[in-house]
This record gives structure tokens, sequence and C-alpha cells, in this order.
């Protein structure tokens, strides 16, 4: 019998600060979470390389 993956699902971050900029394109990454650790959306600083720093990425969806 196969094994169930678990609770780890993929969630994707976008930047906060690039959508309220009004510049062109977007930032997303794509990363997995423990939806029972964390079940409230997750907010981690990454790297933007439109806007060229780190800024605040929140999960969307």
């Amino acid at each position: 019998m196969a094994k169930k993956k678990g609770n780890r699902i993929q969630v994707i971050l976008e930047c906060t600060e690039h959508k309220t900029s009004g510049l062109p394109g977007v930032s997303r990454y794509i990363t997995t979470k423990n939806r029972k650790n964390t079940p409230e959306r997750i907010e981690l600083k990454k790297f933007n390389p439109i806007m060229k720093k780190v800024t605040v990425h929140k999960e969307i969806k």
C-alpha cells in the first residue's frame, strides 16, 4: 500500500510591496508548508528581482 503524502501542501507566495508599487510584472515563489503546524497564511522575506531588494511575500489563495 502506498503511504499518503501527509500534511505538506504547496503554497504560492506573492510580493506585497510590488503589488502596491505599480511596477509591471509580478514576483512569486512556490514553497511547501505543513498544514497541521501552520494553518494560517505564512509571510516570508524573499528577494524580489524586479525591485532588486528583499521584501515581504505573503501566501495567496
